[in-house]
């Protein structure tokens, strides 16, 4: 059975406040190079902003983490949609982090393309597992009000969903629909998944994501690891 440790807070700014408590005091352990894959969103814009102040305020440098990407949208990184947009301007740049260190998927070029480098990308980089997949140190995660995680949405069919691709393009049920993700297999893999789970709207999602018969993606994830947090919002 699963290992799902599920915490409670009574907010999104604590939530967010004490997932980068969590963060910081994890990737500070050693200074040896860590790998994490980022995802946006709402919550993942209070995130971001809570590790950058919290390292200013305590000193600490994350000159050794190599960030990733959950997804991408299909668009330039200058976007206002670009989840690396989103990452640069609240974490990277406050903290001034190396350029070399920030592996972003080219959402400006052609989608299958793109895919194809990330995963090249993220194989330099990244140890692989006995199955032929990175594992990556941690992967954060939000999840949307149908259960879907990074941009992995409910509807694949069996053969897309046990794809054994580290990034592919995808076509999202939500705008912009043009997305590239890490797949099942590769979230799976990770040595930490950690979802952030925030908004009263996310309830149902979530309840069923954790039923022993859940079908959303997230639930998938869940019944493929051995442990997963979740760190939410959402009463119990």
């Amino acid at each position: 059975m699963p290992n799902i440790e599920v915490k409670h807070f009574a907010n999104a700014s604590e939530l967010a406040s004490q997932c980068a408590d969590a963060f910081s005091s994890w990737a500070t352990r050693s200074a040896a190079p860590i790998s994490v894959a980022v995802s946006g969103g709402r919550i993942a814009k209070d995130f971001f902003a809570a590790v950058a102040q919290l390292a200013r305020e305590r000193g600490q440098s994350l000159a050794h983490v190599h960030f990733f990407w959950a997804d991408e949208r299909c668009v330039p990184p200058t976007d206002a949609a670009s989840n690396f947009r989103l990452a640069s301007e609240l974490l990277f740049q406050p903290l001034s982090l190396p350029a070399a260190n920030l592996h972003r998927i080219r959402g400006e070029d052609d989608p299958d393309a793109a895919a194809s480098a990330a995963e090249s990308e993220v194989r330099r980089f990244v140890a692989t597992n006995a199955a032929g997949q990175p594992v990556l140190d941690l992967v954060l995660l939000g999840m949307g009000e149908d259960g879907h995680i990074a941009s992995l949405f409910p509807g694949e069919s069996e053969p897309q969903m046990a794809s054994p691709a580290v990034y592919r393009a995808v076509t999202a049920s939500k705008p912009p629909p043009r997305r590239i993700t890490l797949s099942y297999a590769a979230i799976a893999a990770a040595r930490e998944v950690w979802v952030l789970a925030s908004g009263a709207g996310k309830e149902a999602a979530l309840r069923e994501s954790l039923s022993p018969g859940g079908q959303t993606p997230l639930a998938r994830i869940l019944q493929a690891r051995s442990h997963t947090r979740i760190l939410t919002d959402i009463p119990a």
